[in-house]
């Protein structure tokens, strides 16, 4: 913890002070004293099933779990965001077409709405049997080579480099008359992990390359990395976190001696300029619930937004046949395919999807396994819990105790979980420690259980037996529990 050690100097020289400059310091107590850690496990704390705050959906379990909206939304709001709903489901056509409102696709995408990739708002899944694989994808950068793209990454005007004729990912599908990029090609390797109490758990390594390339070969320094989509919600709540609160988790020399060094991820907000702290994507490199959407809008639909405004969506100029073709822009409407107020529209419904209220927070054996997802460390990254900033743009968002399970970090997990890719702040072998809550909705509304970055995990044993490096003491210490204090643990994991 650094909250005493003053200010935290950004990579540009800009400081963000730890202590909360939206409290009187009355509150700065109160709340000091609520998110301290539990240290009793008989019953559960106060407001712990309502782990997004006054937000929390406590609607039926079923697969619109994670689809509902911030309980304590106005009815105005709630309006604004079933119209973002609808654009979150809407199905882009490429052009030119009639219905001139909704064409514009890729050329070159993964997908035609972002709710093909974010299935019922929950996880994605690797592609298994018939499934296919719009809901995870592989991203492609490559190093810098000249001065100029250094300086680019070191002032996080960029957070990678793409590859010089496929751009940032890998599209598998396109528009009538253009080939697609690739297919990515998926190769498992079973690996037996002996447990203390003489269990065996096999673990799939993956491998990842890709086939039937459309535009010759991919630059020989690119490199890979798979991500499968996470689940929406809760974003608004994340981004009404104080950055104090996030840098006074980071201890990126180890300070403390144990073993773990969180280090705070850095971002370019695209709406000002300005640096801030990264808390969205896999690898942190998102500073804004905006920021995340309109990059996907880009990237996974190839629709272009007033913060990218590349038509042609991630197109290079290595492809010519996808560079010549129409756009989806209608000057009359404005001068992107996804012109205001789309883009607000389907940021404040992502900032607004509730997390659900939490299940059986005083069962006896949940309760066990809370204990000992603290007594083996686990809370050092997946940090219960905190009061958002009173200066939050959305009320509903303001001032709310709530449990997502993460210190939005980044942290080095080893070799066996690396992708050798860096973007933004973290290297190839860093992860933003992701939320837990809804981790125990998945099955119910994705039907399946494949976690971490790329679902090579079918359970939640397989996901905690990757973690590495900084993790690596956690992991060994779940790895020795006797199955009754496993099976705990994980009911304690599908109660979030």
């Amino acid at each position: 913890m650094l909250s005493s050690l003053g200010p935290v100097a950004a990579a540009d020289g800009k400081e963000f002070p730890v202590v909360r400059d939206d409290l009187s310091a009355k509150d700065r107590k109160r709340v000091e004293q609520v998110v301290q850690p539990a240290t009793a496990f008989q019953a559960p704390e106060q407001f712990e099933r309502m782990q997004g705050g006054a937000g929390t959906s406590t609607k039926l379990v079923n697969r619109d779990a994670l689809s509902q909206f911030n309980a304590n939304l106005t009815f105005e709001q709630e309006e604004t965001f079933k119209l973002g709903n609808a654009l979150f489901r809407k199905l882009w056509v490429s052009s030119p077409s009639s219905t001139l409102a909704s064409d514009g696709l890729g050329p070159l995408f993964n997908a035609r709405a972002c709710q093909s990739c974010h299935i019922k708002d929950g996880r994605g899944h690797p592609p298994e049997g018939a499934a296919d694989a719009t809901s995870m994808f592989l991203r492609l950068a490559r190093p810098a080579r000249t001065d100029e793209e250094r300086q680019a990454l070191e002032d996080y005007v960029i957070a990678s480099l793409p590859d010089p004729t496929y751009g940032g990912q890998l599209q598998d599908l396109a528009v009538p008359g253009l080939k697609a990029e690739g297919r990515m090609v998926i190769a498992y390797q079973e690996q037996p992990v002996e447990l203390a109490d003489g269990s065996v758990v096999s673990l799939r390594k993956p491998s990842y390359s890709v086939a039937d390339l459309g535009f010759g070969p991919l630059d020989p320094e690119t490199t890979l990395s798979p991500r499968m989509t996470p689940q929406m919600i809760g974003m608004g709540l994340i981004e009404a976190i104080h950055p104090a609160d996030i840098l006074a988790h980071a201890d990126p020399e180890d300070r403390d001696g144990d073993g773990v060094s969180g280090r705070v991820a850095m971002a370019r907000d695209p709406a000002t300029g300005k640096l801030a702290v990264g808390r969205f994507g896999w690898k942190a490199q998102n500073a804004t619930v905006r920021q995340q959407s309109s990059g996907a809008f880009a990237g996974d639909i190839g629709i272009s937004t007033p913060d990218n405004p590349a038509s042609h969506g991630d197109c290079t100029l290595r492809q010519a046949e996808c560079m010549a073709l129409p756009t989806g822009v209608q000057t009359d409407l404005g001068q992107t395919e996804a012109p205001d107020p789309v883009l607000d529209l389907v940021t404040f419904y992502s900032q607004n999807l509730a997390v659900p209220a939490r299940r059986d927070v005083d069962d006896a054996e949940v309760l066990a396994g809370k204990k000992m997802f603290y007594d083996l460390g686990c809370t050092t990254c997946h940090v219960p819990k905190y009061v958002t900033s009173r200066k939050a743009e959305t009320k509903a968002h303001r001032f709310q105790l709530i449990w997502p399970y993460s210190d939005f970090l980044l942290h080095d997990m080893g070799e066996g979980l690396a992708d050798g890719q860096k973007v933004g702040s973290a290297n190839g072998q860093e992860w933003r420690t992701p939320p837990l809550w809804g981790t125990g909705l998945t099955e119910i509304v994705n039907q399946h259980t494949f976690f971490l970055h790329d679902g090579r995990a079918r359970n939640l044993t397989e996901a905690i037996l990757w973690h590495g490096g900084e993790a690596q003491n956690a992991r060994d210490g779940f790895a020795g529990l006797e199955e009754s204090d496993r099976d705990n643990l994980l009911k304690f994991l599908e109660s979030l």
